[in-house]
């Protein structure tokens, strides 16, 4: 039986898995957890494809100049493919003994005990979990381990506890990452639609126009002016139409620069593709939980889009900004706003309800308030970290 601090270590290990959403983090989570509750100088994760290699393969205990050094991803070969194969652990004393040990590049990093266990998802396996090395009380590494040394009976009891779990949460982020598939697959969807509806009308529109004013530019040149004015400004408006399409299509950086760096950037991009003024301000707002900081960015693209295309609005504003320990976004108009007990009673919705949605699957709450003629205010607030 686990000591105190043992169980509180798993527990921790556990919660950190289930926390994470994409496949990556989970993966890289998984290892990490792995490698320090068994004392381990090396751990690794390989999520296998279809080819005979693997889709994934994440490790911990080897630096970014030591995983280059090795070079291409390992084959499923060996006793990795065992566990594969049989989805059975395998506990070595030294796995350059075994009969199956094929080697390893140059680069690698020398392993003598071993400890793996598939990941598996009833009878599907979804992954190998290894460990190497064992080290001992004092951090020494066990690569010619005395007797009594190595990997325990009871850290392959501790680490088929973990892939048990593992199995839960790398299958949550799985089915997690295909309904982000299948929503951006939608979203896309929605803009094509609308770009087809709007730029089409506009072009119809340009067509007739210049039909008009070249029937008139002889008999009447005053009205012809006229018609060459409106052609003017009918393509103006079809190219803030395209211009606002690109923007709604190009994925926005959240992996890479954070929730505030993503905002402003499409902030400052929707400002130079529209005539109406779009300002962000933000104010210490630290890193949230990727599910969260997606569900703002969603809900600000949706405030954004209804503000610059349906309100007539002359300036947009969004802000970033804690509340307490609540992270809140807002987005304001000056636009021609709504009565939103009407837009209920007659079942439009202005994406309301997908942003109420948004909001209440990260924990979050959704606030709109806007009178005809005077705007509208659309705030978002979630729980920071």
């Amino acid at each position: 039986m686990l000591p105190r601090t043992g169980l509180a270590a798993v527990s921790a290990a556990l919660l950190a898995m289930n926390r994470r959403l994409e496949v990556r983090d989970v993966l890289q989570t998984i290892t990490a957890s792995a490698r320090e509750l068994l004392d381990a100088e090396y751990a690794a994760l390989g999520v296998p494809d279809d080819h005979g290699g693997f889709a994934r393969f994440v490790v911990a205990g080897v630096s970014d100049e030591q995983w280059k050094a090795i070079g291409p991803l390992p084959r499923q070969h060996g006793v990795l493919a065992a566990m594969l194969r049989d989805a059975t652990p395998q506990r070595l004393a030294d796995v350059r003994r075994d009969p199956r040990f094929e080697g390893w590049p140059s680069a690698h990093p020398e392993l003598a005990d071993f400890l793996g266990m598939p990941i598996a998802d009833g009878e599907e396996v979804l992954g190998a979990l290894f460990l190497a090395n064992k080290r001992g009380p004092d951090g020494e590494r066990s690569g010619h381990p005395p007797a009594g040394r190595g990997f325990t009976e009871e850290d392959e009891e501790l680490l088929r506890l973990l892939a048990e779990h593992a199995a839960i949460a790398l299958t949550n982020a799985r089915l997690y990452e295909r309904s982000r598939e299948l929503t951006i697959t939608g979203e896309r969807a929605r803009i094509a639609h609308e770009l087809h509806d709007a730029v089409s009308q506009k072009l119809f529109s340009l067509r007739l126009t210049a039909q008009a004013a070249t029937t008139l530019v002889d008999r009447d040149p005053a009205r012809a002016k006229e018609e060459l004015r409106q052609i003017t400004e009918l393509a103006a408006e079809a190219a803030d139409e395209l211009r606002a399409a690109v923007v709604e299509l190009r994925p926005a950086a959240l992996d890479d620069d954070g929730l505030a760096a993503a905002l402003r950037t499409q902030v400052q991009v929707l400002d130079r593709a529209h005539t109406a003024s779009v300002t962000f301000d933000s104010a210490g707002v630290r890193a949230l939980p990727a599910a969260r900081e997606e569900a703002l960015l969603k809900v600000a693209q949706e405030a954004l889009h209804n503000a610059l295309r349906h309100s007539g609005a002359r300036r947009v504003a969004v802000s970033l900004t804690r509340r307490g320990t609540a992270v809140v976004l807002r987005v304001t108009d000056d636009g021609s706003g709504f009565d939103p007990s009407a837009v209920r009673r007659a079942g439009r919705h202005l994406g309301l309800v997908s942003m109420r949605d948004r909001a209440s699957g990260v924990g979050g709450t959704l606030t709109v308030e806007s009178v005809p003629g005077r705007g509208t205010a659309v705030e978002m607030e979630v729980p920071g970290v």
